[in-house]
């Protein structure tokens, strides 16, 4: 409990959406050791939106990240991203984790860096 409170404590300045949400402290905590810098939204919100060759987030997810979004490929629905809009998300780091990997290989064709991931939650959770 005080591990948490402390992770909370010092990642409040740099992500005051964390406080009001239900991501994990401790996951947002790693990547910021794993990265030794701050997250941005902006940097998020550039991520989400860029073109990776004929692909990018928004293939699927649109360009609205309280939207349903729908699998390019597949057709198959997908929830919001923005927990604003789908309370469940980024809730479990588990799946977290899994779907970065995926989708990080998908549209970036390799793994997300820590910064990313950070960069990319924060925008979501700065998304009201």
């Amino acid at each position: 409990m005080y591990r948490s409170l402390i992770i909370s404590i010092l990642l409040l300045p740099a992500l005051p959406a964390i406080a009001n949400s239900n991501v994990s402290a401790d996951l947002l905590a790693s990547y910021r050791a794993d990265s030794g810098k701050d997250f941005t939204a902006a940097r998020g919100e550039q991520l989400f939106r860029a073109r990776h060759g004929d692909t990018s987030c928004t293939s699927c997810h649109t360009d609205n990240a309280k939207a349903t979004g729908k699998h390019a490929q597949t057709g198959k629905l997908l929830e919001p991203l923005a927990p604003v809009a789908n309370p469940a998300r980024l809730t479990d780091p588990a799946k977290v984790e899994k779907w970065f990997k995926r989708n990080c290989n998908d549209v970036l064709k390799r793994t997300c860096t820590a910064q990313e991931k950070g960069d990319f939650m924060t925008y979501l959770l700065s998304i009201k």
